[in-house]
């Protein structure tokens, strides 16, 4: 690497330092990527779960969300509609709910962390006999050991509501490891 200085107008305004070996660039104080360099890809826990059947979630009640499918799941460990992650570290985590002819009232999804309120994905209101998706994502720290998530729902529409339409697209949650603690 040579020295490169850069004139506009008769003024330098930009010099760069003599740098011959990857230890030049980090002593002073510039990291750059090179051939030599490596980079570790994330392995940390992820997954993806979904309803292939519908749930009814009766009026004013909290109801835990049945997953009975995945689409993948890294680190085995989803489970039992849980998300249990091995690895200490920060996750989003997305969640969305379905209900075909809602009626009147409102839903909230929730996310729970070690079976309390961690918190309210989508709050909506309902105003008529129109379908209703909640869905939302949240950033959550766990601790790779014991915290665990779950997807809770929430409706008061005077009656039981059917969540889901028999496909992913009808009831999901999933996440993934974005940063090691």
């Amino acid at each position: 690497f040579d020295t490169m200085s850069i004139t506009l107008n008769g003024t330098t305004g930009i010099t760069t330092p003599d740098l011959t070996s990857v230890a030049d660039i980090e002593a002073n104080g510039s990291a750059v990527l090179t051939s030599a360099s490596s980079i570790t890809q994330n392995a940390g826990p992820a997954f993806s779960a979904y309803a292939t059947a519908t749930q009814a979630i009766v009026n004013g009640t909290y109801t835990k969300i049945v997953y009975d499918s995945e689409d993948f799941d890294t680190n085995s460990n989803f489970t039992a509609n849980r998300f249990t992650p091995n690895v200490a570290g920060y996750y989003q985590i997305n969640a969305g709910w379905f209900c075909a002819g809602a009626g009147a009232g409102g839903v909230l999804l929730r996310l729970y962390k070690n079976g309390s309120v961690y918190v309210t994905l989508d709050r909506v209101l309902l105003s008529g006999a129109f379908n209703v998706l909640a869905s939302g994502s949240s950033l959550v720290f766990c601790n790779g050991s014991t915290d665990f998530l779950e997807i809770y729902c929430y409706q008061n529409s005077g009656g039981t509501l059917n969540m889901g339409n028999g496909d992913k697209n009808g009831c999901w949650f999933n996440g993934a490891l974005v940063r090691a603690a």
